[in-house]
């Protein structure tokens, strides 16, 4: 398949003026006060698990830091206590598989296997160029099989802005992976989920900071773009906001941009996004088996606690039998992120 090079111009949803940024930094409260109140935890019914920072790309915007030079991922060790736990707490509704690219890392499809076998939901968050890889060609029909929702990073659906964020040939290995994936079912079966995640550029300059434009509307931009020029179809499409962390933050402060951009984030604060945060009924995971609320406390190393101030661990959880022994979630500046506009988790915008 020949992917056209297609310059087509940006549409209004992705050119929309950015909200003011002129704040000065006395408009800067720290998270936790802004609340006004602890951010509660909520009974878990997600567990989300980085496998790993072994991918096969190296994109700009990525927090987690992943590439191909990076060796750290999974033991055989705490695969057996994550299996264990998966097994312990029905509660566990869904498993979040991440990384680097999680099916390159150990463990992927023994949580995977173990998963399905009890009934749980299953994410994958994918690149979808992995599948070109060798040794990882049947990762489609295995998510098929074992009925994975598929979400896949797909920055915009323009091939220039994807290549520029992910890498030359990212874009036409994705839209070739996409058709894969529909001529398996995903994006049609209801049963075979397949979604999208857009994230706005890294900025370069205040005047480029900016939230995701409103979801439902982008939606339909990607729905009716990748339909019409390559037959694609999915289910839905999960706006992000860059947070400064990992490769975001570098790039800000390599440009001395990141206290400017918290600053744009919280001017951005809509407390109506704070009762449906994604941390407040997940727990993070990383491959040593260490536990976070969130993917950006992790990547931070700001460890969940119990009350008495204790960091928690998987083989805690285990000890304690109880996976709710969290009562308030760690909060820093950053998770302006999640709280600004319309919101952002990694199911996408909130409100």
């Amino acid at each position: 398949m020949v992917v056209p090079h297609l310059t087509t111009t940006l549409p209004e949803t992705l050119r929309r003026p950015v909200i003011n940024t002129s704040a000065g930094p006395s408009a800067f409260v720290p998270f936790s006060e802004k609340l006004g109140m602890p951010l509660t935890k909520q009974p878990i019914s997600i567990l989300q698990i980085n496998l790993g920072r072994h991918c096969n790309l190296a994109c700009t915007h990525c927090h987690v830091e992943a590439g191909p030079k990076r060796t750290e991922e999974l033991s055989p060790e705490i695969c057996e206590l994550l299996i264990t736990a998966i097994d312990r707490f029905p509660q566990i509704e869904t498993l979040d598989l991440t990384g680097g690219a999680p099916e390159m890392n150990y463990g992927f499809r023994p949580l995977v296997e173990a998963a399905r076998s009890r009934g749980k939901a299953v994410i994958v968050r994918s690149n979808l160029t992995i599948y070109f890889v060798p040794g990882f060609e049947d990762l489609p029909e295995y998510f098929a099989r074992h009925k994975l929702r598929v979400v896949a990073s797909l920055p915009c659906y323009l091939k220039d802005n994807v290549d520029k964020q992910r890498g030359s040939g990212v874009y036409h290995d994705s839209i070739r992976a996409l058709q894969w994936l529909n001529h398996l079912g995903y994006g049609r079966d209801p049963e075979l989920i397949l979604d999208l995640v857009y994230n706005p550029p890294v900025p370069i300059a205040p005047d480029e900071f900016r939230l995701p434009p409103q979801q439902a509307s982008l939606e339909r931009d990607y729905q009716a773009f990748l339909h019409e020029h390559f037959g694609i179809e999915f289910d839905r499409l999960l706006t992000i906001t860059n947070l400064p962390v990992g490769r975001t933050q570098q790039f800000l402060q390599r440009r001395a941009l990141n206290r400017p951009y918290l600053r744009f984030l919280a001017a951005s604060y809509n407390p109506k996004t704070v009762a449906d945060l994604m941390c407040r009924n997940e727990l993070s995971v990383d491959y040593h088996g260490n536990v976070y609320d969130c993917d950006f406390n992790q990547m931070e190393n700001v460890p969940a606690r119990m009350v008495d101030g204790t960091p928690l661990t998987v083989a805690k959880l285990l000890e304690l039998d109880d996976l709710d022994v969290i009562r308030e979630v760690q909060t820093r500046p950053y998770c302006y992120g999640c709280t600004a506009g319309s919101g952002s988790s990694c199911g996408g915008a909130l409100v």
